[in-house]
């Protein structure tokens, strides 16, 4: 490692000499504390186990599970050995869990006690992996976490360049799988100075921890929030009673929103008469008015923001009233332009493709040489988002291309194809489309359009189910339209244009019968 290189091990070391005892990790279940020192040492006694259990280099460590100090340490333990994170939504099914750990070659993988069963189902599948151990030291039927924590005063990390592969995080599936992003320290280093510039983030701070581990925003707030000398006030999983609470008796000043959390709990707010305007910096994706409102009643500050999981989560940012309804302007360390379908820049004004190149941007999808190559073709990463500029600079998002066209519900990534799939699979299914209409709660929903097969009935809430079943249910349509008939294209698939012009509307109930 050259005497220039950082790694998110080296931002561990560095808090723990410059801020000792200062609370690094709050947990709210448990109550749970540790310093920034403690965490340093915890980290170094995990790794000297992992070590010991034969994980080094490369080596890449599964985790199914939801936050606590445990998965937060394997970070650290990861970092410090060079081997690489490989962090799963829990809220997959079990087939899905199955191809993500797979696909990454986890050689070790960590699990919650909830998801035990889950893991036990899939193990045939999974011929990578030589160990299995728990994220908890009770109630569980595998080696517990702390059977890997050693003594480790003598404790060396390897020596590892900043560019070495740090974090697996697999997106949604854009073709019918998913695709493992690999993001390195550096990308990881460097997007966590870029928000605490963005937010002016520092050990003042507490960052309330709502969103998974496994999710580019929740990770980089977290690490970003650590690296600033904030502490981390914890949750397992969100709830907006608890979340008041927190704001208002601990002072939790930051957090990562996706609709429906600040709704939900600026909502509880108002009902149980707690003050939380110690909640002075949010950002993430919200509609204008709950923005308003939150700004409106805490005196706080919005920061919009336009990034992916490939670009390390950040890629433009400013504050929501620097430009109402823009994702902000570019920030330091990338470069943004917009193109046409010839790669060519559009001219002032214009939409186009969001294309971004710089120290940012991950290293390639594993697995998918080809993939890699499309995305990074001409020296640039191609989003698949489109956008246009304003004359100040500031990116306004115009949605997705038609051939990578997605949908975020609550957050989370959701390609149509993916739910087409499972919903073809219903024996009396003939046609589908699938494609994203507003929603209130969820700022943007899910409806699957559906021809069915002569003879056959179905219920919406049975389709729903029933895909629920299949893939993780957050993937699952809140919205079912029966057709007697699906427009065609000329070759007899469906006209996706002409049917998303005809049934955008998300009126289509769960109840709503066949017909």
């Amino acid at each position: 490692m050259a005497l220039s290189d950082f790694t998110y091990y080296r931002v561990i070391s560095r808090n723990a000499a410059l801020y000792g005892n200062k609370p690094a990790w709050h947990e709210a279940e448990s109550g749970r504390f540790a310093s920034f020192r403690e965490i340093r040492e915890m980290t170094d006694k995990l790794a000297a186990g992992l070590r010991a259990a034969g994980i080094g280099k490369g080596d890449r460590i599964g985790v199914v599970g939801k936050n606590s100090l445990e998965y937060f340490l394997l970070y650290g333990a990861t970092a410090a050995l060079g081997a690489v994170m490989l962090p799963i939504n829990w809220r997959l099914s079990a087939g899905e869990i199955r191809f993500n750990l797979d696909d990454g070659q986890a050689k070790i993988v960590f699990t919650d006690q909830e998801f035990e069963k889950i893991i036990g189902e899939i193990k045939d599948g999974l011929p990578t992996v030589e160990h299995y151990l728990s994220l908890s030291d009770h109630g569980t039927a595998l080696p517990p976490f702390s059977s890997l924590s050693i003594p480790a005063a003598d404790f060396e990390p390897e020596d590892i360049p900043a560019d070495s592969d740090f974090v697996i995080i697999h997106t949604a599936a854009v073709a019918g799988r998913p695709r493992g992003a690999m993001l390195s320290h550096a990308n990881i280093v460097l997007s966590s100075l870029e928000l605490i510039r963005a937010m002016a983030l520092s050990d003042d701070d507490v960052h309330l921890n709502l969103l998974p581990l496994f999710h580019v925003g929740g990770l980089f707030m977290t690490i970003s929030s650590f690296h600033a000398g904030a502490s981390c006030l914890n949750m397992a999983k969100f709830d907006a009673a608890a979340a008041v609470d927190l704001i208002s008796g601990q002072n939790a000043s930051v957090l990562f929103d996706f609709a429906p959390i600040l709704g939900a709990i600026l909502e509880q707010s108002q009902k149980s008469g707690k003050d939380i305007s110690a909640l002075q910096k949010v950002i993430g994706l919200d509609s204008p008015e709950t923005i308003t409102r939150y700004q409106s009643s805490t005196g706080g500050t919005f920061y919009s923001f336009f990034g992916q999981t490939e670009t390390s989560c950040l890629t433009t940012v400013s504050r929501y009233n620097d430009r109402p309804g823009s994702a902000g302007r570019p920030v330091l360390a990338a470069e943004v332009r917009l193109v046409d379908d010839d790669d060519r820049p559009v001219g002032d004004g214009e939409t186009g493709e969001i294309v971004v190149r710089g120290p940012m941007i991950f290293k390639g999808y594993i697995n998918l040489p080809q993939d890699t190559a499309q995305t990074f073709r001409n020296n640039w990463h191609h989003t698949g988002d489109l956008g246009r500029f304003d004359r100040d600079g500031f990116l306004f998002y115009m949605g997705r291309k038609p051939d990578k066209e997605l949908i975020k519900p609550g957050g989370e990534n959701v390609y149509p194809a993916e739910v087409e799939n499972a919903i073809l699979l219903h024996p009396a299914i003939a046609r589908t489309v699938v494609f994203g209409v507003p929603d209130p709660k969820w700022k943007e929903g899910i409806k699957a359009v559906c021809e069915l097969k002569d003879g056959c009935r179905l219920t919406a809430r049975e389709l729903i189910e029933f895909v629920g079943e299949k893939i993780a249910r957050y993937k699952k349509p809140q919205y079912v339209e029966f057709v007697d008939a699906m427009p065609l294209l000329t070759n007899g698939a469906p006209d996706r244009k002409q049917v998303k012009l005809l049934f955008s509307s998300p009126d289509a109930t769960p109840d709503q019968q066949s017909r």
